[in-house]
């Protein structure tokens, strides 16, 4: 329909405002504008269409059925216009933004919570979404644009689609019943542990493979007993005596009634990259790039890398 691009914002807006009270006048008087006006802006988009919008019922209009159907469209438009016009204001005004980050679940216990709440303290309007996910499932979210700026581990050295920095990086213990012959030991080789029955994480978390090859790099492999998806099932099954497992500092943070022993591992030297990844070649909403800077300055003042 070739009118249709002449369409213009205030004939929507009045046509909206007229359908939903089904009354002129009263549109007239919400908008704050001359019923005469109001009139002649909907006859100007029927004219456009080529259709008829409404039809009279007294005092009051009604709309046809292809003037149902366009109103549910003018309806969609406008809400997005407004939320694209929300989105361009929040750009410019970044303190008044929001922030969409993903994270893995074993950063979710301790770090997530500390740099945010550090944050919120200097920057209270600024709203978060969060998106908890695997490794693959954060780099997709990352390029999908589902997230601005996600956490993840290990750092992507070589992905083309996301850049980044690495922030941390995590020394791994050894964590063992408490029961255990070792448990009480100031640090171990972890070729000690070869032969003992190992809890991991399952396939897809990140941690499985960094343990995975700090055992073959020890001299074997590792023997699976149990599987768990949370550093907590992971801490707990240990603690339970169902075997031995390696696992970050930040995941020991959570306390409960059943904490496994901690111990250092001198050989192989095991740890995990911890990144902040965004999409390649795309700058970042200024809100985002406001909290990125206070992320790379809260890891140089608050943690320490190996």
């Amino acid at each position: 329909m070739e009118g249709v691009t002449t369409l213009e914002l205030r004939q929507l807006q009045y046509f909206v405002q007229v359908a939903r009270l089904q009354h002129v006048t009263k549109a007239a008087e919400e908008l704050h504008v001359a019923q005469s006006a109001v009139s002649r802006q909907i006859h100007r988009l029927e004219e456009e269409l080529g259709i008829r919008l409404f039809m009279q019922r007294g005092r009051n209009v009604q709309l046809t059925p292809v003037g149902q159907l366009f109103l549910r469209r003018a309806e969609t438009l406008l809400g997005d216009l407004d939320r694209a016009v929300m989105e361009i204001h929040e750009f410019l005004d970044p303190e008044v933004g929001e922030i969409r980050m993903g994270f893995p679940h074993s950063l979710g216990i301790h770090l997530v919570p500390q740099v945010v709440a550090a944050f919120r303290k200097l920057h209270p309007n600024v709203k978060f979404r969060f998106r908890q996910g695997m490794y693959p499932s954060l780099i997709r979210d990352v390029v999908d644009a589902e997230v601005d700026i996600a956490f993840i581990s290990p750092y992507p050295e070589t992905s083309e689609q996301v850049t980044g920095e690495v922030v941390l990086t995590e020394e791994l213990f050894a964590i063992l019943p408490d029961t255990h012959r070792l448990a009480m030991e100031d640090s171990i080789k972890l070729s000690d542990l070869k032969d003992e029955t190992f809890v991991l994480f399952g396939n897809g978390y990140s941690l499985r493979p960094i343990v995975w090859e700090a055992c073959k790099k020890a001299g074997f492999t590792p023997k699976i007993g149990f599987e768990g998806e949370e550093s907590g099932t992971i801490r707990g099954l240990v603690s339970a005596g169902m075997g031995v497992s390696l696992l970050p500092e930040m995941a020991m943070y959570e306390t409960s009634s059943m904490m496994p022993a901690v111990v250092k591992i001198s050989e192989p030297h095991v740890t995990r990259t911890i990144g902040l990844i965004r999409r390649s070649g795309e700058k970042l909403p200024l809100v985002v790039q406001m909290f990125h800077t206070f992320l790379l300055d809260f890891f140089k003042n608050h943690y320490k890398t190996l």
